[in-house]
């Protein structure tokens, strides 16, 4: 995406698109930076977004946990090998071992969300985007 241009009605098109789903892209997070810092271009907050989520990633593959408090806390998890079932012919399939990422939301940010929820349901029912 780098050196790609948006247009006024792109970005409308993207905004009006994300307040229906509620759903924040990695575009969205660059867009959101470069406004909040108007320092930054449009391709250094790219950079800046890239090089954050590249370093939380290798850091995930090393097995290391990252913590950012009041945000919360990545960890990798383990995942022993066990039997599953194929649902539909019935056999027994053998699942091996796994690491997956994991996220545990720090206190800070339950508390906020957990005091967004009333607000934004009272919204929907009233039909308002409360975004």
């Amino acid at each position: 995406m780098a050196g790609v241009q948006t247009t006024p009605a792109i970005r409308a098109e993207r905004s009006t698109r994300n307040a229906h789903t509620s759903d924040m892209t990695r575009s969205d997070l660059v867009e959101a930076l470069a406004e909040r810092f108007g320092q930054l271009t449009q391709r250094d907050a790219e950079f800046a977004v890239k090089s954050i989520l590249d370093a939380m990633g290798d850091a995930l593959v090393k097995g290391h946990r990252i913590e950012i408090r009041g945000f919360g806390s990545f960890s990798v998890n383990h995942r022993s090998p066990r039997m599953g079932r194929n649902p539909r012919s019935g056999e027994k399939v053998a699942i091996p071992e796994k690491r997956v990422p994991h996220f545990k939301p720090g206190k800070a940010l339950r508390e906020q969300v957990d005091a967004r929820t009333p607000a934004m349901l009272s919204a929907v029912d009233a039909g308002v985007d409360a975004s």
